[in-house]
């Protein structure tokens, strides 16, 4: 990745890679064997693409959209000459088909979408040309232009939404319950359309959530994390401070760490079939849980006091001094409850399990905010 710009982060300057166009690209891949992964500025991108560097020989063309602030901070410690980011929009058709007809790649991960459940009630329409348009895009795009390309769409839990049984597995019908989890379930049927149709293969995986120090600080992982970090160092000086705000905090859910997941992507995606698979922990824990472990490995003692929407978090000796308020206005519209994922296929037929537990998934975010 050739470093030859900069930009400020946290008032630290940053290497900043050079973003080619598609005319430059095909110039320095030519004859090369090459993945495409979008997304490479959030978690799983960037995750996706140290695996590949350090696991396979391909070059990783990383999709990012052109803008004029810099959001590289999740791939700026990345310097490796396999490694080249290309200015590319999901949401325009041209230039989807004009990458894949150019540059021939080997695979293509699509990790880019609008990925912030709350927010797809009021960007329904950007959320649907994001997670889904463009889905139907990139097969179209490989069906003319490479059909031997693997392609993988990264799917999600919120599709199974109103759930039916629980644990969830690769047989649960799609429910979704928010206009993200609907774009989700309708980028899975047009991937299986063209996977039956065209004999292409495209495949999906069903990821529970997966958190990491890389996650955006607007998802209730990091947003914990980081308040806990804040709220800490505040108590250390002896400052006042604002508690952390929280809606549903007994929504249960599946973590894993991304890094995990990344691994079983690359599995599917060199499965003897295309298949598609449940990657998930098996386990479930509340929000309350994450924010109880939060502060607790920040070294900071809470209980809880009230019930309802008066219910909140405090200092277990000073219960004046509040960490969490209830606020319903992160509340959802329709909330999913429970989500617990069933990965036993995956685990028996990819070889594949997770390796970071809850509490070191937790211990990593929370230690990484405290150092930053």
């Amino acid at each position: 990745m050739n470093k030859n710009t900069q930009y400020t982060y946290m008032g630290k300057k940053i290497d900043n890679a050079n973003v080619l166009n598609i005319d430059e690209a095909v110039k320095l891949l030519a004859g090369k064997k090459l993945c495409i992964v979008t997304g490479v500025t959030g978690q799983d991108g960037s995750f996706m693409v140290d695996y590949l560097l350090k696991n396979t020989d391909l070059y990783v063309v990383g999709g990012v959209r052109r803008l004029s602030v810099y959001n590289h901070i999740n791939i700026s410690h990345i310097d490796d000459e396999r490694f080249v980011l290309l200015n590319f929009d999901l949401t325009d058709s041209h230039s989807i088909s004009r990458i894949v007809e150019k540059l021939q790649p080997e695979y293509f991960i699509n990790l880019a979408a609008q990925s912030f459940v709350a927010s797809s009630w009021d960007f329904a329409r950007q959320t649907w040309a994001t997670n889904s348009t463009s889905v139907l895009d990139i097969l179209e795009a490989i069906r003319l232009h490479k059909p031997d390309c693997k392609m993988y769409q990264a799917g999600s839990s919120e599709e199974f939404g109103d759930v039916s049984y629980v644990p969830q597995d690769e047989k649960h019908p799609l429910k979704p319950r928010s206009p993200y989890g609907a774009s989700k379930a309708a980028a899975r049927q047009l991937t299986k359309v063209y996977r039956e149709s065209y004999g292409i293969f495209a495949i999906q995986g069903w990821l529970f959530n997966h958190e990491s120090e890389r996650r955006g600080a607007e998802f209730v992982t990091r947003k914990i994390t980081k308040n806990v970090a804040r709220i800490r160092n505040s108590i250390r000086t002896g400052e006042k401070f604002t508690p952390l705000e929280l809606g549903n905090i007994d929504a249960k859910r599946d973590w894993s760490h991304a890094e995990d997941f990344v691994e079983g992507i690359w599995k599917m995606l060199n499965h003897k079939e295309p298949k598609e698979y449940v990657l998930s922990s098996n386990e479930t824990h509340t929000v309350r849980e994450f924010v109880e472990k939060a502060f607790s490995l920040a070294g900071i003692d809470g209980e809880w006091a009230g019930e309802g929407v008066n219910e909140k978090f405090a200092l277990k000796h000073k219960p004046e001094i509040t960490l969490m308020n209830i606020n319903e206005k992160f509340y959802r519209p329709a909330e999913v409850d429970l989500l617990l994922g069933d990965s036993s296929l995956a685990r028996k037929e990819l070889n594949w399990m997770p390796k970071i537990s809850f509490e070191e998934l937790v211990k990593k975010m929370v230690e990484n905010d405290l150092k930053n």
